[in-house]
């Protein structure tokens, strides 16, 4: 092992040493709080949210190199994606209630126009309790997104354009869409023949094609009203919808030609 090995291993055991030291404090000792390690989908303990305080775990940042790199790797951040773009996005750090109950940390990549209404969205619903079962970035399914929507993966930002164009970005492009518990409130549209007049996708017609996304939400794309047994469903009557359309958010929901139950967007 060569002089400079052993001088860049002898830093790395030093930065986690003062990492996992604890603080002192009038003479006691203190745990450093645990947001100083962030994973995504790890549980979070009360007693470290009551050391610190809520607050502390719903932030907001611009985007580091480290993180960019992250989203290159991952592909959210496409060889196309305009440099300029890096700085109108921001990085979230959140809690969210998962299904088993317990308190996890999610991660979540925004425009910065959505950031502040996005986290107080995202808080209300943690303190509410409302299920969310993970709120991974788009970089750990390699921004593909059948893949993170049968994970039932909650996220914004994956940079690409609008169908049939190569000019103009996407809201999820822009950072200015969210996709909230993705499996079980999924997109649905009529692919053919032709959709009829004043169908509100209540019903599955017989005879006609359709295409859900993602494919392993097709259970849970008709006779949504009146079902009970959707996990998670989001409809006009549900707090998550409640929250979004107060701070200005669109639904997918409502859209008439196609349904995106999923879908919350800024205009």
């Amino acid at each position: 092992m060569d002089m400079g090995t052993i001088k860049k291993a002898i830093r790395t055991l030093f930065v986690t040493a003062v990492l996992l030291a604890p603080t002192v404090c009038n003479g006691q000792q203190q745990r450093r709080p645990a947001t100083d390690t962030w994973v995504a989908g790890s549980v979070v303990e009360q007693s470290d949210i009551d050391a610190t305080g809520l607050g502390h775990w719903f932030t907001i940042d611009t985007i580091s190199d480290q993180l960019l790199r992250r989203m290159k790797e991952g592909k959210t951040w496409k060889a196309n994606t305009p440099a300029w773009l890096r700085h109108e996005l921001r990085y979230l750090r959140m809690l969210h209630t998962g299904t088993d109950g317990r308190t996890h940390r999610g991660e979540m990549v925004v425009n910065k126009r959505i950031a502040e209404r996005t986290l107080r969205i995202f808080r209300k619903l943690y303190e509410a309790g409302y299920k969310i079962e993970r709120i991974m970035l788009m970089d750990e399914y390699g921004a593909d997104d059948e893949t993170a929507m049968r994970a039932n993966n909650t996220s914004s930002f994956n940079f690409r354009f609008k169908s049939n164009s190569n000019s103009e970005i996407s809201k999820h492009g822009y950072g200015l869409a969210i996709d909230l518990n993705t499996l079980y409130n999924p997109y649905v549209k009529v692919i053919k023949p032709k959709m009829p007049a004043n169908y509100n996708y209540g019903t599955r017609l017989k005879g006609y094609t359709y295409d859900f996304e993602p494919a392993t939400g097709e259970p849970y794309a008709f006779d949504r009203a009146r079902r009970n047994d959707i996990p998670m469903k989001i409809d006009t009557d549900d707090l998550a919808y409640k929250l979004f359309t107060a701070e200005g958010f669109r639904w997918g929901g409502n859209w008439r030609r196609q349904k995106d139950y999923q879908h919350f967007e800024m205009p």
